[in-house]
């Protein structure tokens, strides 16, 4: 029986959700071996490589040509194939991937700060509550630890505060040329940029402790970066963004289940708790949105 259009987006966006949900998993598994920078260096070329054989089969190469949407995708590399993703890296280093799942969520909250208070576009009551809800999710998060915070709650925030900026120039990029093409060169620069900053900081990794991980290297570009994207694209296509904004707050939960299956971690009242607000918040932002959410 072939399913409708609304079926198949459900589809694709439960696919991104459980593939995303991975995502700090994998990192924090690599940790084992490698650094947070090799980490995040090999996994953007496994991206990279992954997207330039995605453009090579529907011909996409010719979009590297157009000037202003090369630099438009430059720039939001800098926001999220550098800042983001490496202050993404670092923040999984010192904090749990429960924690940082949940308060990654609090870049719906920032998106909220820039695209309707800088902006200055009109904002719905509904979306007002639902960054209160937002930023309520976080501060219980926090709570436990308010005497002293972790240096990786603090780096996510600014993660999620950052990656805003960042799908600011996706989307004007996005008018001009492919989504593979704009990860693709995300995933190049980006990978150059962290290698040179490895290198600056005295933080790369050996060869050995690099093969030792490439498994989960590979996964994390290919996998996460890669296939999840596209589910994250095509689901998109099928149902509205609002719903798919939606459905995408379940991820934390998610993760919460794989760190407790992987790591022994037990979720805590504190994280449970943050889920509810943050969910609901989530939801109210999203009503009537229409606005695409980008890929991160």
């Amino acid at each position: 029986m072939k399913l409708s259009n609304q079926r198949q987006g459900e589809f694709f966006i439960t696919a991104e959700i459980i593939l995303w949900s991975m995502f700090p998993i994998i990192i924090q598994l690599s940790f084992s071996s490698v650094s947070p920078f090799t980490s995040l260096a090999i996994s953007s070329l496994f991206a990279a490589a992954f997207f330039a054989c995605i453009m090579t089969i529907r011909n996409r190469w010719h979009e590297l040509t157009n000037a202003r949407a090369i630099r438009f995708a430059v720039i939001s590399t800098f926001f999220i194939g550098v800042l983001y993703y490496l202050l993404y890296f670092l923040s999984l280093k010192f904090s749990s991937a429960g924690n940082i799942s949940i308060l990654a969520l609090s870049e719906t909250f920032f998106s909220f700060l820039l695209f309707h208070v800088w902006k200055k576009e009109f904002i719905p009551k509904e979306h007002i509550l639902g960054a209160t809800f937002i930023l309520l999710g976080a501060v219980i998060v926090l709570a436990p630890n308010v005497k002293m915070l972790h240096i990786g709650d603090l780096l996510i925030l600014i993660a999620a505060a950052i990656v805003p900026f960042g799908n600011f120039y996706v989307q004007k990029a996005r008018k001009l040329i492919s989504t593979e093409t704009i990860i693709f060169v995300r995933g190049i620069v980006g990978a150059l940029a962290i290698f040179l900053l490895s290198f600056l900081f005295h933080a790369a990794s050996s060869l050995t402790s690099v093969f030792h991980s490439l498994p989960f290297l590979a996964t994390n570009g290919v996998v996460i970066q890669g296939i999840a994207a596209i589910f994250w694209i095509e689901g998109i296509h099928r149902i509205p963004v609002a719903k798919a904004n939606a459905l995408s707050a379940l991820g934390p939960l998610m993760t919460l289940l794989l760190a407790w299956m992987v790591f022994k971690t037990t979720p805590t009242a504190w994280q449970l708790l943050a889920l509810v607000p943050m969910f609901f918040g989530v939801i109210l932002i999203s009503k009537k949105a229409n606005k695409d959410k980008m890929v991160n």
